[in-house]
């Protein structure tokens, strides 16, 4: 089993993943390499939560430009995972 902290890089911060917080569905940008066994158990290892599902996905980065050597190039591309949480189980992470 992968470390916790090496799997799960940083949690996603935006209005449409605090609106599935109130649903028990948590997202997190993951490791490129990690599978959804490995998320599993990372994520309830690290707060001690029931997972019931993870969805993965990847996010391929942008195209982009650079203007003054006109040179092309690309962000690095994301591997998101949406994991829901057993029924009564949230993760005390953006709580006040």
């Amino acid at each position: 089993m992968r470390d916790a902290m090496h799997v799960l890089v940083r949690p996603v911060v935006s209005e449409k993943t605090y609106a599935l917080m109130d649903q028990g569905v948590y997202v997190f940008v993951v490791d490129s390499d990690a599978t959804k066994i490995d998320v599993r158990h990372a994520v309830e290892h690290a707060f001690g939560v029931r997972v019931t599902k993870v969805n993965t996905l990847v996010r391929k980065g942008k195209a982009t430009r650079n203007r003054r050597t006109n040179t092309v190039g690309s962000r690095p591309d994301v591997k998101r995972a949406m994991v829901t949480l057993a029924v009564g189980d949230k993760i005390d992470l953006f709580e006040n």
